[in-house]
């Protein structure tokens, strides 16, 4: 394991761990939103006996800078991840993976980018778009319940904000507490003007899901109360080459309700990728 740095086109520099074998597929793994490269838990641990995992924080997140403004640029976001592809040699091939607000970087970044380094993409409990009105950036209950504690600079209220996610993110299992917490922990950790400057923006990136010409796949829970199913199937039904797995009875987290299925499934979809 081997924890870097690059420094994005702004100068944000950009922290993320490196795992697997250098000669395997790369796998890029992008978090949600209030999150970090440690997300992943298990899961990330597992993909690493397939691929080799660049898992990041992103920019105002982990270890990564947290820079007074920019959020609001998605080609910030778009130059984050091609900063990490160059600093790792990363020209073809690559699977980009995001995670909840993760899915919103990679379109970004295939937005900018395009696909020359990308084999296929792979969206879990996420969407493309994000604001008001548009299509396929619906907002979960949960989530709604949550703001607007959790944008708030007391630590109490911030805490009742996190609290309304409950099991959202691991499911209803109690040996899952643990990862709840983590996930908890790390949320919390971010700072609440990041956690306020992700949600006040507006992108459409429709248009290039529209125009993908690599393999996507769509994975979801059928019951993810933070971002709704609506929002996996808008994507399934834009982009020209979609694969599907909706989870019956799941929720946001499906690598952690279930890492070895999740795992399963991205070995599956990368098999079966040029």
């Amino acid at each position: 394991m081997a924890i870097r740095e690059v420094r994005s086109a702004d100068g944000t520099t950009i922290v993320y761990r490196v795992t697997g074998a250098d000669g395997a597929r790369p796998l890029v793994l992008l978090h949600g939103w209030a999150g970090n490269l440690r997300n992943w838990g298990r899961a990330a641990d597992l993909l690493a006996e397939h691929f080799r995992v660049l898992a990041l924080d992103l920019r105002g997140h982990g270890y990564s800078d947290a820079p007074e403004s920019g959020y609001d640029d998605p080609k910030n976001w778009a130059a984050d991840v091609a900063a990490v592809l160059a600093a790792e040699d990363i020209t073809s091939g690559a699977i980009l993976l995001g995670w909840s607000y993760g899915g919103i970087v990679l379109s970004d970044y295939l937005t900018a980018y395009g696909t020359d380094a990308v084999a296929g993409v792979v969206y879990t409990g996420s969407q493309a778009n994000i604001g008001r009105g548009v299509e396929g950036a619906g907002t979960g209950p949960n989530m709604g319940k949550a703001i607007p504690d959790v944008f708030d600079e007391s630590a109490g209220k911030a805490s009742r904000g996190f609290a309304a996610f409950g099991n959202a993110n691991t499911g209803p299992g109690r040996d899952k507490g643990v990862d709840a917490q983590r996930l908890f922990g790390g949320s919390i950790a971010t700072l609440p003007r990041v956690r306020k400057a992700l949600f006040y923006r507006t992108v459409d990136n429709t248009e290039t899901l529209r125009g993908l010409d690599v393999p996507v796949l769509v994975l979801h829970g059928t019951d993810d109360p933070v971002v709704p199913l609506a929002n996996g199937r808008f994507i399934a039904d834009t982009v020209p080459n979609a694969r599907t797995s909706f989870w019956e009875g799941s929720l946001h987290g499906l690598f952690i309700e279930d890492p070895e299925r999740f795992v399963a499934e991205i070995t599956t979809f990368a098999g079966d990728l040029a």
